[in-house]
């Protein structure tokens, strides 16, 4: 288990850092985020904690929650959700439009955005109550019942032009009949997850039970099968920080996924899931420090899935 005083060593060694990159200012209300957070938390399968830094502050945890919605579509629908999405990475950006079309109305993988959209839409078809039910994951996967959405970053998003883009690929893949639910309702369900606000400790004991074959940290129902958090894992692995999950493996060694909040959560299954966060982005739209902290962290452990 990794030490507090780890955690501050690494934090001492990226900070000088802390300056390049840049907020995701196309989001309003993320643009307002200081660019020098920085924090990371730790926790391993049997429930030990360390973290450092801002790893207390709730942020908003944006394309992260793409984890979260898809283990509930994984949940509900099981490998039927394969013929709705592919499994591969994209190569292309996070919003093509060109590689949807292109390839008939099917998202190449989960974590993209259309990909995260034709889930949201499978759940809004499957769920009671959406956003409901994502918000009461989330409290339970990190035991704390106080998480709520920022509805201001929400809406933020929603009235953004970036929406637009969004929009257009679920009409799009809708041509392709490959979207049954209103575009609007889905979008807004999708954009409230995106601003769930969580801290680098509420995700790290969350994403436990990937590290810990499906089973979560609270509770002693696994969320997942053990062959299905496999290969979460492993579509993590390749496709969690989009085009650059290359680069991020090869550094790092972790599966894992970003948001453009800055927040970036990662594993080594069957020991511990950890949780970053810098909201200042690289060109890839990945946290610049947080990956930095990541690669650190792996070196400092000696330990990643490689």
């Amino acid at each position: 288990m990794p030490s507090n005083d780890m955690l501050e060593d690494i934090l001492t060694e990226v900070s000088p850092l802390l300056g390049q990159g840049k907020v995701a200012n196309y989001i309003p209300a993320l643009a307002k985020v200081s660019a020098n957070k920085l924090g990371i938390a730790v926790c391993t399968v049997d429930g030990e904690l360390s973290y450092a830094g801002d790893a207390l502050e709730p942020f908003s945890i944006q394309s992260i929650s793409k984890v979260f919605s898809l283990t509930l579509a994984m949940n509900r629908v099981g490998d039927d959700l394969w013929t709705r999405v592919g499994k591969e990475p994209s190569g292309q950006s996070f919003n093509s439009l060109s590689q949807l079309e292109y390839e008939h109305g099917i998202p190449r993988n989960p974590f993209i955005n259309a990909g995260a959209l034709v889930v949201n839409d499978i759940l809004q078809s499957r769920l009671s109550a959406p956003k409901q039910q994502s918000l009461a994951l989330v409290r339970q996967l990190s035991g704390n019942k106080r998480i709520m959405a920022d509805k201001w970053v929400a809406r933020s998003e929603y009235e953004h032009t970036h929406s637009a883009r969004n929009a257009a690929m679920a009409y799009l893949m809708k041509s392709f009949a490959n979207f049954n639910n209103e575009v609007d309702q889905v979008l807004q369900s999708y954009y409230l997850q995106c601003a769930f606000m969580m801290s680098c400790v509420d995700l790290a004991k969350a994403f436990v039970y990937l590290a810990n074959r499906g089973r979560p940290l609270f509770g002693d129902k696994p969320i997942l099968s053990p062959k299905q958090t496999k290969r979460l894992n492993a579509l993590l692995a390749t496709s969690g920080l989009y085009d650059a999950a290359g680069d991020f493996a090869y550094r790092v060694g972790m599966p894992g996924k970003s948001g453009v909040g800055g927040g970036i959560i990662a594993i080594i299954p069957g020991e511990l899931s950890v949780c970053v966060w810098s909201p200042a982005l690289n060109e890839a739209g990945n946290s610049l420090v947080g990956t930095a902290m990541l690669e650190t962290f792996t070196t400092k452990l000696g330990r990643s899935i490689f």
